[in-house]
């Protein structure tokens, strides 16, 4: 398993767990990050952290990496298994997306949802669907 894939599942790992700090220091300072149950972007560790922390009070969400692609100029693709319920239960999505991105200098730069556009104000993702 190369660096940039221990890394990734590192992060997953640490992410299921509930394990902000440990997620946190495999993120560059600046780091930026998708907000996929609110929609848009936040950048810094302590934003990420606030993000995590309001997200899983709504939201309980398992990812699971499946495949990993590293690509060309840092950049990893990776298909993950995504299961998001409800705090009640209630399962709200059950199946796979694409999660790119941006290794440097052995930390995570970047991560962006593959299918739901890459602006500066990405909508949220259908995984987090309250119907």
């Amino acid at each position: 398993m190369s660096n940039t894939q221990t890394l990734i599942a590192q992060a997953y790992s640490a992410f299921n767990r509930r394990d902000i700090d440990g997620a946190l220091l495999l993120m560059s300072d600046n780091v930026s990050w998708p907000k996929a149950s609110e929609g848009g972007r936040v950048v810094g560790k302590e934003e990420i952290r606030s993000y995590w922390t309001r997200q899983w009070k709504e939201f309980d969400p398992r990812v699971e990496p499946m495949e990993i692609i590293d690509q060309t100029g840092g950049v990893t693709e990776v298909r993950v298994h995504q299961l998001v319920k409800s705090l009640g239960g209630d399962v709200l999505f059950d199946g796979e997306v694409w999660h790119v991105y941006t290794i440097a200098n052995g930390l995570i730069e970047r991560m962006e949802l593959k299918d739901s556009g890459s602006g500066p104000d990405p909508t949220p993702s259908a995984a987090f669907s309250r119907h």
